[in-house]
């Protein structure tokens, strides 16, 4: 998850996802590791398809290269729906639809 300090849409995921998210299976799936956009901006260890510039991004990555990103947050239902059919088209050797469109509001 790239965040930011300030954003707020990054702070609504934090209360409305993040607690359930390490007990779920897609967080035993795709454990969170934060990263914050304005101190680390592209980690060395991830091969990324293109720049992350909007908080909160939401990339899954195996093996070091990324497989899949959400833009934005806009609500819970919204981001389980497509976070766990990008993580559930990966498991079964689909290559996760993308959505690199912003889903809602995001920081710049």
């Amino acid at each position: 998850m790239f965040e930011r300090a300030g954003c707020p849409w990054c702070a609504r995921w934090n209360r409305e996802v993040a607690p359930g998210y390490v007990r779920s299976e897609e967080g035993e799936y795709a454990p969170l590791r934060r990263i914050d956009l304005d101190r680390e901006s592209h980690p060395r260890d991830i091969a990324f398809k293109t720049p992350v510039r909007f908080t909160p991004t939401f990339v899954l990555v195996d093996q070091g290269r990324e497989i899949g990103r959400l833009i934005g947050y806009i609500d819970a239902a919204t981001f389980w729906g497509l976070f766990t059919k990008m993580v559930r088209d990966h498991r079964e050797g689909r290559e996760p639809a993308p959505h690199n469109a912003p889903i809602g509001g995001r920081s710049g």
